[in-house]
């Protein structure tokens, strides 16, 4: 029970943080750049001004479906960021962009990330599996039962957490560059650094959520 009143905690907590961040990327989607210049512009002029010449713009369908691909070395932008010129397109291709320059730059957490994707596919499927076979034969076997869930949980946890400092990051790099270039102006760089703040608020949620269910199957399985 406690793993499900948990999940439907941070599911609410997800899915309120998920509407602030739609009413924000809405409202700042009407603020225009003074340059004209559109998300795709942005991407380019950011990926030109820090030498990158092998990362490409790519348009892709959706709403915040933006990300940057490191196997393709493309920037995908959504549809409201692509040919929009606003301020919060901006900050979206800028932030996007940001991973390009980590990648380039060989960060760190970036590269850990990327080592982990692989393994966290494989505990994305089957740790569904593991926590109801581990539920079914507790009974029988004591609390090792749990134990491939644990581990499997633990998996997707330590990629949450790392996540962490490298969308931190790209919004960091994204935020110094429209300021440093004047593409983001006085008026607009809060509303630029609103809007990212409210992109990162939803991978801290999914980190905290994370956590908190490992930590709840590490207690019960201690209880038992």
């Amino acid at each position: 029970m406690g793993f499900y009143v948990i999940s439907a905690i941070i599911m609410v907590i997800s899915t309120l943080i998920s509407k602030v961040l739609e009413s924000k990327f809405s409202k700042y989607s009407q603020v225009r750049l003074s340059s004209g210049l559109t998300g795709a512009d942005v991407a380019r002029k950011m990926l030109a001004d820090h030498g990158i010449t092998n990362v490409q713009v790519g348009h892709i369908s959706g709403q915040l479906t933006d990300h940057y691909n490191p196997e393709t070395h493309i920037v995908n932008l959504s549809d409201g960021v692509y040919a929009s010129n606003s301020i919060a397109a901006a900050a979206v291709a800028a932030h996007e962009c940001g991973h390009a320059v980590q990648h380039a730059k060989g960060y760190s957490p970036l590269r850990m990330r990327s080592r982990l994707v692989p393994a966290v596919n494989f505990a994305n499927k089957l740790v569904s599996i593991a926590l109801v076979v581990g539920a079914a034969v507790v009974g029988a076997i004591g609390p090792v039962a749990f134990y491939p869930a644990i581990v499997l949980f633990g998996i997707t946890t330590l990629f949450s957490l790392i996540t962490l400092p490298v969308e931190i990051n790209a919004s960091q790099r994204a935020i110094a560059w429209l300021q440093k270039t004047g593409i983001a102006s006085n008026a607009t760089l809060p509303q630029a650094k609103d809007a990212l703040k409210w992109a990162a608020f939803t991978y801290v949620a999914s980190a905290l959520g994370s956590v908190l269910t490992l930590l709840y199957l590490l207690a019960a399985t201690r209880r038992r």
